[in-house]
């Protein structure tokens, strides 16, 4: 494994470790997202420059375009909840209560 592909796979366990571990804000759930979301665009895009086939150089794009719909969404709900429930921290907040 090349140091820049150790990298990248880093950079994701830390995002998904930070997001099943530290899970006490809303917020930093969305950071932990957004870093997991950034290293698999970076490594999908030197993936296609590597290969250096016109077929996989859409993929990058078709990420980033699905990471600001997630992230857009993820601010909406941020917000939403901040203002419904006063607070986003993720213990006090049930979905299933009304």
């Amino acid at each position: 494994m090349t140091p820049v592909h150790f990298s990248f796979t880093t950079a994701f366990i830390l995002g998904l470790m930070g997001l099943a571990f530290h899970r006490t804000h809303l917020l930093s759930a969305l950071l932990c997202l957004e870093g997991m979301m950034l290293s698999l665009f970076i490594a999908l895009a030197l993936w296609a420059l590597q290969f250096e086939s016109t077929n996989f150089s859409h993929a990058p794009m078709l990420l980033i375009g699905f990471s600001a719909c997630e992230a857009s969404t993820g601010l909406a709900v941020l917000v939403a909840t901040g203002r419904t429930h006063g607070i986003a921290r993720q213990k006090n907040l049930n979905l299933l209560k009304s």
